[in-house]
């Protein structure tokens, strides 16, 4: 569903060139052909119909915390989940959330309600529906960890999946284009909720001291290399292998770097910061100087784990 020009008569909530740099916590990038709130699962279920028949491109935005929009703006047919597919229902111990709804908010919720296992979500500023379809995780803990199962919407309607459907690794699952997560369960363990907001607290402590706050951000912007990939073969320097992102980009010297009004944030390397009216082509070059550097020191290719919205591409 690609490369068509929308019809003149759209449906009553689809709008026209909507700027999106405001939707992303970096704040770059240009505006979407065709925009659109969607409040339950049958408005979605019927968007993707209307957007299949006429051959339009659909993506989907959540919190924009771990986005880079395309400075040429994104074609075809952007969502943004809300309402009933943002709201949060707890049953015992097991919590049905909209993918829309924000991981911070579920995890603080269920603190409250004395369900412990999504701690972690309090330092991930992303949307459930994002955070299912990159296995978004922090502090040892990970969404394939607790979920049950997903709702995906296409335009043939609605599909219920296991997580074991999902094939869920590091940051990643097999959820493709044009498919949508409408609503997830996660299964979580009761606990005192002393206790869960104790771990809630000394988790946000972490982050501030450790990552940039307050400022035009988004989330990590390279994967960890785990057994760290390099051109053509394994890492065979096991301290290079054990080092984190962040830490690799600060040995290269990364830290601080700027490009344009992009840079390596002071604080903690693997976070661009926009210092101003960086453009997405801006955190781009610096990603691509970032990699360059790591790759020629260290022989390990970092992978981004920032997610793309329309036309950008990495130059490598």
């Amino acid at each position: 569903m690609s490369g068509a020009s929308p019809p003149l008569d759209l449906p009553k909530s689809v709008k026209r060139d909507v700027a999106l740099a405001r939707y992303s916590t970096v704040k770059s990038g240009g505006a979407a052909q065709l925009f659109a709130r969607v409040g339950d699962t049958q408005q979605l279920v019927a968007l993707l119909v209307w957007a299949q028949e006429h051959s339009i491109a659909v993506s989907v935005l959540g919190s924009g915390s771990n986005l880079l929009i395309a400075d040429e703006g994104v074609e075809g047919l952007v969502l943004k989940l809300d309402r009933e597919l943002a709201r949060v229902q707890i049953d015992d111990s097991h919590v049905v959330c909209g993918a829309g709804a924000r991981l911070p908010a579920v995890a603080a919720r269920t603190a409250r309600e004395g369900l412990s296992g999504i701690e972690f979500g309090v330092n991930i500023p992303g949307t459930v529906g994002g955070a299912v379809r990159m296995n978004a995780g922090a502090y040892g803990g990970a969404l394939a960890q607790i979920l049950e199962w997903v709702d995906v919407a296409t335009a043939a309607g609605v599909d219920r999946r296991n997580v074991g459907d999902l094939a869920m690794g590091y940051r990643n699952s097999n959820l493709g284009t044009g498919e949508i997560v409408a609503e997830v369960s996660f299964a979580l363990t009761p606990a005192s909720p002393e206790r869960i907001k104790a771990t809630i607290a000394e988790m946000r402590a972490s982050r501030r001291q450790a990552q940039p706050g307050g400022i035009k951000t988004f989330g990590s912007t390279f994967k960890n290399p785990g057994q760290a990939a390099v051109e053509g073969e394994a890492n065979d320097d096991p301290e290079n292998a054990a080092q984190t992102a962040g830490q690799l980009l600060d040995r290269a010297g990364c830290r601080g770097l700027q490009i344009g009004g992009a840079r390596f944030s002071p604080q903690h390397s693997n976070f661009v910061e926009n210092t101003g009216e960086a453009t997405t082509a801006d955190v781009v070059a610096l990603m691509a100087e970032g990699r360059r550097r790591v790759l020629e020191r260290f022989g390990i290719a970092l992978e981004p784990e920032v997610q793309l919205l329309g036309p950008v591409h990495f130059p490598w």
